[in-house]
Parts: C-alpha cells; structure tokens; sequence
C-alpha cells in the first residue's frame, strides 16, 4: 500500500505505511481554553484509530488528554520522557501503552521504525516552571521515511539530527499573531526545507485554532502561513514537492524507491 498522509488540522496527521497507522499530536477538541477551531470539522471518529501515537511536547494543544482518551485500548503511545511524572493525567490513560522516549530512542511497530530526534522548543506543560522533558520530533521509517517536527526552531545541527528523509510535516504558522522563539513560521520552515531536502513536505500546525474574537482582526496571519510557505519553498527549495492540504485530505507523496 502506498505511503498516505492525512492532516486533520494543527499538528494531528495521520501517517500510513507498511500497513501501520500512526497518529501525530491528537488534538480532536472543537474548542480549548481561549481557542475555537476556525476551520475545518472535527476529526472524525476514524481519525482517532492508530497503531501507534506519537506526542511531541507536553503544551496541551499537543498533549490532550481528552483526545488521548479517545484512543483505542491497546493503542501505543510514545510521549516524552519524563511526561507522566509533569502531567498527572496521562497516568490515568490506563487504557493505552504508553512508552518514554528521549532523543535517539527507536520503537518498532509493526515493519515501521520509529526514531526520536531533538527539537528546539520549550517543552514545559505551562509557560513557566520546571523543563521536565523534552520536545521531541519524530522519524518515521517503512516504506518512507517520514519526519513529523512537533514544535521546534530552526537548529545548527538539524539536518544531521534528522538524517535522509522522503517527506517532511513542518510547522509554519501557530494559533496567535506572532511566534516566539522556538517555532517555525513559513519562512523559517522553507529554509528547514532547504536544510533537509526532502521528496515533499506538508505544511501543518496553521489555519485551525485561532484566538477567540481574534479572527476579526488579524485573519490574514490565520490564513496566510500554508500559502507563504508554498511560496517561499519555491524559492528556497524548488525540488521539493509541496502539498498544501485541506482538512481531512490525503495525500500519497513521491517516495524513494
């Protein structure tokens, strides 16, 4: 079966390969905390089946604990290591196998490797106290090879830490007006696409949650980052493919064979 990439929207993407099912960050929630999904349905019921899940960072709008307990009994779950000791609730998903990781960490499912690399982000569960784990992105191995960032800046040694990799899910855009340190917007993304030099990439983590009553008056930085993205990717990174996807909509990108 070809390899399959579904975004749902924000950074929840499902990854098919090798007949394995893998979830990124669910975050099913029509509304959390100040913000309201602004575009797109819900994740249907579909979407919360999965092999295996894969957690980036403890922020909530990546770790959610009501979405994680839509999960299957049985589903496995790799979170950061040291996640379950700074969030209480994840000990209560009894129902799920959760596993620790760091960076460097392999998980196999199935015929698919799952390896753990570094991120530049600040992982803390609230904007301030102790950094108990870190943020982490993922590489999927199977047919493809498959890099889900998380959350995460640019960083010297970025490419080395990811390695060779066919498709790239990058962040480009965020849920407020401005972005601090530690996140990609779509022009730092294109140049990690430079860096990485993948097959294709799809933008992610934009155009989904917005601020309550903030849509009303700066829409254009909701709407713009997936579209300045694929125009600065152009620019920085001509061989790659870019799919600009649609929530709920699948796409089978190029893969090395």
């Amino acid at each position: 079966m070809p390899v399959e990439i579904t975004w749902w929207g924000h950074a929840t993407c499902t990854i098919t390969d090798s007949n394995m099912r893998l979830l990124t960050d669910p975050l099913f929630a029509s509304r959390l905390a100040h913000l309201r999904r602004r575009r797109g349905a819900p994740p249907p019921e579909e979407a919360a089946r999965a092999d295996l899940a894969l957690v980036s960072h403890l922020h909530s709008d990546h770790l959610h604990i009501p979405s994680l307990a839509r999960l299957a009994p049985g589903t496995r779950l790799l979170v950061p290591r040291g996640a379950p000791r700074a969030v209480p609730g994840l000990r209560r998903l009894t129902h799920l196998h959760v596993s620790e990781v760091a960076p460097g960490d392999e998980t196999t499912v199935g015929d698919v490797r799952v390896r753990a690399v570094p991120a530049r982000h600040d992982g803390r569960r609230l904007p301030v106290g102790p950094q108990r784990a870190p943020a982490l992105g993922y590489v999927v191995e199977g047919e493809a090879r498959t890099y889900f960032a998380g959350d995460t800046g640019l960083f010297e040694s970025m490419a080395k830490e990811v390695g060779p990799v066919d498709v790239a899910l990058l962040p480009v855009g965020g849920w407020g007006p401005y972005l601090g340190e530690g996140h990609l917007d779509a022009g730092r993304a294109a140049q990690a696409l430079a860096l990485l030099g993948p097959r294709s990439a799809i933008p992610v983590h934009y155009g989904t949650y917005w601020p309550i009553g903030m849509d009303a008056v700066r829409p254009h930085e909701f709407h713009a980052p997936g579209d300045e993205f694929v125009r600065l990717a152009a620019e920085r990174a001509p061989q790659v493919a870019v799919h600009k996807l649609l929530h709920g909509q699948s796409v089978r990108p190029e893969v090395a064979r």
